[in-house]
């Protein structure tokens, strides 16, 4: 379940789980976030209907909320032009970002904690919060 309000925040989210042996309804929301394979990355404002979205497949993706350095390095590595810091404060839409997305992103440096427990647990899985530049930053 999505936590700490994450409400109207911009959030990564990243994909560590594959495809086989996944649900009919979760794999389409995965495609409804363009997230279609392993070490995918899409950023997100959550609304009413994200924070659902999150939760369906919160078992197979990290998210939280992305700072402005990392989301510096994601752009900088796939060439964009987009400022960091318009996109976070919401002076920029997202739908002009929509095109170049998803972003993909290498396997993570020292790899995932677990792709089968969840954060809390000891895991890599749902909701992060700030750790999600750590991994991030290990990936691009």
């Amino acid at each position: 379940m999505v936590k700490n309000n994450v409400q109207n925040k911009l959030v990564a989210v990243v994909r560590v789980r594959g495809r086989v042996n996944v649900r009919s309804d979760i794999a389409e929301t995965m495609s409804r976030l363009s997230l279609k394979r392993v070490n995918n990355c899409t950023l997100i404002r959550v609304s009413d209907s994200y924070k659902g979205m999150l939760n369906k497949v919160s078992n197979h993706v990290a998210y939280g909320e992305i700072s402005e350095d990392t989301l510096n390095k994601l752009l900088s590595k796939n060439e964009l032009s987009f400022k960091a810091s318009e996109l976070i404060d919401g002076k920029q839409d997202l739908a002009a970002l929509k095109e170049h997305m998803p972003f993909r992103l290498h396997p993570p440096r020292h790899g995932y904690k677990s792709i089968k427990l969840n954060y809390k647990q000891g895991g890599t899985l749902g909701y992060m919060g700030g750790e999600i530049n750590n991994l991030i930053s290990r990936m691009v």
